[in-house]
């Protein structure tokens, strides 16, 4: 903001540059500017690995943060079940998809509808909403402590340490609910009859594969995030800087349009950097209910699909992965947008 006025580029705002900024960008409440930017953090598309919300200590003292929490995890759960269909898609994808079998979106609808009819496209969609609640809570729990760690001498935090911050929380929240995410992988490529839910399942993994059978995976997943959060946020950072900058002559306040665009683009681009480390995850979750798959490591496991599939192995079941950003981010903000309004923090 400060930034935005020093026109000269001083590092000092004198009255000129002050009267000019408000001249030309005139705005009531600098505050609710903030808050609308504030907005993409909330947008879910899936994948929690975005760096958690912040809250003014007005927030924290009059309880207005839970309520936000609470808004953006019903909207989560909201999106996530409806774009579950082809989340269950690029999982399928994933695990069965490769040179041999030429799994594309058509053909996988339909081998899904003739294996267990319409309500199997939901499978495994139960799992990735009861995550919500844990992964948020401690995400943001994490956050503010590693924030707290990483606080400079000055009271200053930096776009790195904010970072910084993010990165380990989603680290932190994502350790304590993985055995959520090799559950929701398992039911997901799972046989009609296979699992009776949730439990059936994990019951049935640590009886045949032990308890390390929770954490495959875990390492590619934990190397995700770090591209993931690192080029969303700049992505969308740079996205709206740009934006500001050429376009918010008449008014700061960006649309819904705008900040829909920048968080479905800044998601694209931060879920592109990282999918292949996706897919090793899924794959690695996946191994020991794939009949006659080897149990590879993550190198192996790699170098294996490079060998066999090439580079665009790497990548199979992107394209339901970005068919599903766009509804997902859409639902999610008119169902955060509503949540708001009944809770009373509109």
């Amino acid at each position: 903001f400060l930034f935005s006025i020093d026109a000269d580029g001083t590092m000092t705002v004198d009255w000129n540059e002050w009267r000019d900024h408000f001249m030309f960008n005139p705005a009531t409440d600098i505050e609710e500017i903030i808050r609308y930017w504030k907005h993409s953090t909330v947008l879910d598309i899936g994948d929690s690995l975005t760096v958690p919300d912040e809250f003014t200590e007005e927030e924290k003292k009059t309880g207005q943060w839970w309520k936000q929490l609470l808004a953006g995890g019903v909207a989560g759960a909201v999106s996530r079940t409806g774009t579950a269909p082809l989340d269950r898609l690029k999982v399928m994808m994933q695990v069965h998809g490769s040179k041999s079998n030429k799994m594309n979106i058509a053909s996988g609808f339909k081998q899904m509808l003739k294996e267990g009819g319409v309500r199997s496209l939901w499978r495994g969609n139960g799992v990735n909403v009861v995550k919500i609640a844990p992964e948020t809570a401690i995400k943001f729990w994490a956050y503010e402590q590693y924030k707290k760690i990483l606080t400079k001498d000055d009271g200053k935090l930096g776009t790195v340490e904010r970072f910084v911050s993010g990165s380990l929380a989603g680290a932190t929240a994502q350790t304590s609910i993985y055995p959520m995410e090799v559950l929701k992988t398992r039911l997901a490529v799972g046989k009609t009859g296979q699992y009776s839910g949730m439990f059936d399942c994990a019951k049935k993994i640590l009886k045949r594969e032990g308890v390390k059978a929770f954490y495959k995976g875990y390492v590619p997943n934990i190397l995700g995030i770090i591209p993931y959060a690192g080029i969303d946020l700049g992505v969308y950072e740079l996205l709206k800087s740009t934006w500001l900058e050429h376009y918010a002559s008449s008014s700061a306040n960006p649309g819904v349009f705008v900040l829909l665009g920048c968080g479905t683009v800044s998601s694209t681009c931060g879920q592109l950097a990282s999918y292949p480390l996706a897919l090793i995850r899924t794959r690695m979750q996946a191994q020991a209910s794939v009949e006659g798959a080897p149990q590879l490591n993550m190198v192996s496991l790699f170098q294996r699909i490079i060998a066999t599939e090439g580079i665009r192995g790497l990548y199979r079941g992107i394209a339901p992965n970005f068919m599903k950003v766009l509804p997902a981010v859409s639902i999610s903000y008119v169902v955060y947008e509503k949540m708001k309004q009944n809770l009373g923090i509109a």
